[in-house]
């Protein structure tokens, strides 16, 4: 990873913004370009966009993919991650201290009200941290009666599902929440409309994060539909500048284009050795120093305008993850 920096653990934020005083369009926003480094505030971002600029957002929501189990007679919490083709789920299985990497083919899990889930295989060859998993009824409903939204330890309590759904959300699917959109209001999408700004949707459902060092992203299934690739090209045909809201807007988009729609699972990584070819600019929160969406960021924005913006947001004591603060990252 290119991108250094210490982060403070105080700068993680431990509750939605709502919790703390702060409406979801009033947290801080960090824009950075190639003419240096602003501060604002989420609700200001019409002034930091033109007339004609076109935000892509992702319409996923998030699922509570957070279900208690026991596993060899101790409890345990399975993260459900991703629904594949066959019916069986990529899953991670986890325990207070973190993710639980002694998983072996043909385990078994019990799950609540008689349910069960069984290891098939490990998720990619070598990975002991994921696996695809088999469960004993259908695993959408099993979710939504006794499922509830992935945490981690810098958010010590539990908050409901509507804390981790952005405005733009419609498709259920999501393990996390596309986290770069929750500051949208309402309200702030009406005013960026009248001033010219365009939208255009599509789907990509995220997997849980990755928080091995060095570690790639997963296959995530993603959908570009025409109306959305058809806008892209007119924009880009203009000189206008597409936006991805969210790290998971932008994989879809450089997995989609040029070419045009597109739908299916994409394995996509962004990153020095294939660099953004659509997207000029992208709205993203705060990520941990080793997470993969680095790569991505430096793909989109380049490295030198990435350091500037990371080392200005520590600086200043930005907050971090899903429910912390916003960054604005534009090349051009």
């Amino acid at each position: 990873m290119s991108i250094r920096f210490d982060l403070p653990d105080e700068l993680s934020a431990s509750a939605p913004p709502e919790a703390r005083g702060v409406a979801r369009d009033e947290v801080r926003l960090l824009v950075a370009s190639p003419s240096g480094v602003e501060h604002a505030v989420f609700s200001s971002l019409g002034s930091h966009l033109l007339p004609g600029d076109l935000l892509v957002v992702n319409t996923s929501g998030t699922l509570p993919a957070a279900v208690d189990a026991v596993r060899r007679g101790h409890p345990v919490v399975v993260h459900f991650s991703t629904s594949l083709d066959d019916g069986s789920w990529v899953v991670e299985l986890r325990a207070p201290g973190g993710p639980l990497l002694d998983g072996r083919v043909g385990e078994r899990l019990e799950l609540p009200g008689g349910a069960s889930l069984t290891l098939l295989a490990p998720a990619a060859p070598g990975d002991s941290r994921l696996w695809r998993a088999e469960v004993s009824v259908e695993g959408s409903r099993l979710l939504t009666e006794v499922g509830r939204p992935i945490r981690y330890g810098y958010v010590p309590r539990a908050w409901p599902l509507s804390d981790y759904q952005t405005v733009f959300a419609r498709e259920p699917g999501s393990a996390e929440m596309p986290s770069a959109a929750r500051p949208f209001s309402a309200s702030l999408v009406t005013r960026l409309v009248t001033d010219g700004v365009l939208f255009a949707p599509l789907v990509l459902h995220t997997g849980v994060s990755s928080p091995e060092a060095g570690e790639p992203p997963q296959a995530e299934r993603y959908r570009v539909p025409p109306t959305t690739a058809a806008l892209v090209s007119w924009v880009r045909s203009r000189g206008g500048r597409v936006i991805a809201v969210g790290t998971t807007a932008a994989r879809a988009l450089e997995s989609a284009m040029p070419d045009g729609p597109a739908s299916g699972w994409t394995n996509l990584v962004l990153g020095p050795d294939r660099p953004a070819r659509v997207v000029d600019g992208i709205i993203t929160g705060l990520h941990a120093p080793e997470a993969s969406h680095l790569l991505l960021l430096e793909a989109v924005a380049g490295r030198d305008l990435v350091q500037r913006a990371y080392d200005a947001a520590v600086e200043r004591r930005y907050l971090w993850h899903e429910f912390g603060d916003v960054s604005l990252l534009l090349r051009r």
